[in-house]
């Protein structure tokens, strides 16, 4: 697997759609103003700037799926959260990723 297919999420098929019915977490990690403007409903946010902080109030025994405006953003998300022990896929552009759900 190339450097931007494990940065931006690229392998083996994610069926979102059952992640989400199994309880994980949508996280999107836009500004809020970006967030406000539209998002997944039930998602929560945190913009990617604040992600470190912000770590302690996320549950490391739920699935967590990254989502963004374009997969860039959600792509340093997982690996930041993956880092720290959590079970988190790439979920992309937020839109893209409603789709799937």
């Amino acid at each position: 697997m190339g450097f931007f297919s494990r940065l931006f999420g690229g392998g083996p098929k994610v069926d979102f759609a059952e992640l989400k019915k199994n309880g994980a977490i949508i996280l999107d990690v836009r500004s809020p103003g970006e967030f406000k403007s539209g998002h997944i409903k039930g998602a929560k946010n945190i913009p990617l700037q604040e992600l470190n902080r912000k770590l302690s109030g996320l549950k490391k025994d739920r699935v967590i799926i990254t989502c963004c405006a374009s997969g860039n953003r959600s792509g340093s998300a997982k690996n930041i959260l993956k880092n720290a022990g959590y079970e988190v896929y790439n979920g992309g552009g937020w839109r893209s990723l409603n789709n799937k759900l």
